[in-house]
């Protein structure tokens, strides 16, 4: 998020959710950090997402795994504990996965405004309808964390900068597109998992944030519902 002062020139479907969650599980950097021999309170449901032996028992590769998937999403400590958080965000990628490509099920993005961006913070998706015609998505995103929460309801695109460059933060917002003050959405370079969240902007993957700036305009409705977990 960033506010919407204008800083340098302005010079499909389910497959980008699994895409990630394939990646998730792929191998991870290096650590320096220490791995752990403790059993975490969620060590069966860790053991079973990461296809380990699921016996309830910490081991050296039960650790590594965890770990790894700890650092892939910039999940702290990386210690390979299978407590809280690390779970909640696997808890997450097999709620968000489950959507399937049937992302307004429930009805709640509206069907009778045409092209329009639905953000659902409690399950992190986003997606593309024209109608009831599911466009693009869904797709992971990672929205305000607790205390710079995405405001909920109706807006619109009002401004578009595909080079923007937040004051407040002074971090890039590549393909920005702005709905409210300075939410918006755009890419970032962490993972869609990585916690506690953003400043308010709906992050995205790159691919994902390219894809909406070429389907979106000025005009275009968004509508955001929901509560992010932790929030």
């Amino acid at each position: 998020m960033g506010d919407i002062r204008r800083r340098g020139a302005v010079a499909l479907g389910i497959t980008g959710l699994v895409a990630p969650l394939t990646l998730a599980l792929g191998a991870a950097p290096a650590q320096a950090a220490s791995c752990t021999t403790q059993t975490g309170p969620y060590q069966k449901q860790v053991e079973k997402f990461l296809g380990r032996p699921v016996d309830g028992v910490q081991s050296t590769a039960d650790c590594e795994a965890i770990q790894a998937f700890q650092t892939k999403h910039g999940i702290t400590p990386n210690i390979g504990y299978a407590g809280s958080i690390t779970w909640g965000v696997m808890d997450l990628m097999n709620k968000q996965k489950a959507v399937g490509n049937n992302p307004n099920k429930d009805g709640k993005c509206p069907v009778n405004k045409g092209r329009i961006a639905c953000v659902n913070l409690t399950l992190q998706l986003s997606w593309i309808q024209d109608g009831d015609r599911l466009v693009y998505g869904p797709v992971p995103v990672r929205t305000g964390r607790d205390g710079y929460e995405t405001r909920t309801g109706l807006k619109k695109i009002y401004w578009r900068d595909i080079d923007h460059v937040s004051s407040l933060y002074n971090v890039p917002m590549p393909y920005s597109q702005f709905f409210d003050g300075g939410q918006a959405f755009h890419s970032v370079g962490v993972s869609m998992w990585n916690p506690p969240g953003s400043h308010g902007c709906v992050n995205m993957t790159t691919a994902t944030a390219q894809k909406y700036w070429s389907l979106l305009k000025t005009g275009d409705d968004v509508f955001v519902y929901g509560r992010k977990p932790g929030t």
